[in-house]
């Protein structure tokens, strides 16, 4: 392959500069921080069809919520007839919470409102110093996120990897390293993705949206021996630029080092304010928020991502299913 990239020296020098103010932004004054949270997501199925959805927040911070967890699910027939679908909750084998159900034919609606309580800071980011743990050291869990993946093609990507990384020090600053390259190296645009789109396409396409760019960074890690996953749940603009496009779900990634795990985004190059985890897993294909067994078609999709400065009348909703610690 023939493509433009920095050479390793040139490379190598630049990253590493940048390397302390990425790790350590100046430090935001930590208040309360309440948002709200929710979505509208309409459906047309012109059949009875299984559904998986994966729409609530982790369970590692549903704590933070106002309530116990409530989406209300209806369906509306040709006829006008509105029913509400069975919802079977559960666990799946990464810790995320999902709901499976048939959708009858018609129209499905899947609605959520709800607060979210946290605080107003950055997330938490490796340091530069912060150590890489050999194979051997690693909890069990953690192993299988040095491994390839549907989307993370770690045996495509290694000497690739090696090249751009391979004269930095391991652990924390390799680890920002790439974060950096990703951001700075990938051209962001929702019209330049493709939903078979792998880490190795992003390389050499050089575009992608937020999921393909932490699908590189994390096979980028992977290659370097760094464990890392892929992340998802709401992000709106909080202490960030505001961004024109409709609001929506946000990928990040996390990478573990100094025995935990440290959320990274390359689509936006730093740590942000009130990100809310909703599912983790070894890429995407891990973490689909939807997964319909059949035909349907995407009539409305609207995400809520607001902070709240005072709190406002919300609207009662019936629950379709609920899920509790």
């Amino acid at each position: 392959m023939t493509m433009d990239q920095p050479t390793v020296s040139d490379a190598t020098l630049r990253l590493v500069s940048d390397l302390t103010p990425q790790a350590a932004m100046t430090p935001l004054q930590a208040r309360p921080l309440t948002l709200r949270l929710g979505f509208d997501v309409q459906l047309e199925f012109p059949m009875a069809t299984p559904l998986v959805l994966m729409l609530n927040v982790h369970p590692d911070v549903m704590h933070r919520l106002d309530a116990p967890e409530r989406i209300d699910i209806t369906s509306t027939a040709a006829d006008g007839i509105v029913t509400r679908p069975a919802v079977d909750s559960y666990l799946d084998t990464f810790g995320n919470r999902c709901a499976r159900l048939v959708a009858p034919a018609g129209l499905l609606k899947i609605l959520h409102d709800t607060q979210y309580h946290d605080t107003y800071q950055h997330e938490p980011q490796p340091l530069p110093t912060a150590r890489q743990h050999r194979a051997d050291e690693l909890p069990a869990a953690v192993l299988p996120y040095l491994l390839g993946s549907r989307y993370c093609e770690v045996d495509r990507v290694g000497a690739i990897a090696w090249d751009l990384f391979g004269k930095l020090k391991d652990g924390g600053e390799r680890a920002i390293a790439i974060n950096r390259w990703v951001f700075e190296s990938i051209i962001f645009g929702y019209k330049l993705t493709r939903p078979n789109k792998t880490a190795l396409d992003t390389y050499v396409e050089r575009t992608g949206v937020c999921r393909d760019m932490m699908h590189l960074a994390i096979a980028f890690c992977r290659a370097m021996n760094i464990p890392a996953r892929y992340a998802t749940g709401y992000l709106g603009d909080i202490d960030a630029d505001p961004d024109p496009t409709p609001m929506d779900f946000s990928a990040f990634f996390e990478v573990y080092l100094d025995g935990k795990w440290w959320p990274m985004d390359a689509r936006h190059g730093k740590p942000r304010v009130g990100r809310v985890l909703m599912g983790r897993g070894r890429d995407a294909a891990d973490v689909a928020l939807i997964t319909s067994f059949g035909r349907h078609r995407l009539a409305k999709f609207t995400v809520l991502t607001d902070e709240l400065t005072q709190t406002p009348q919300m609207t009662s909703m019936p629950a379709a299913f609920a899920m509790s610690a």
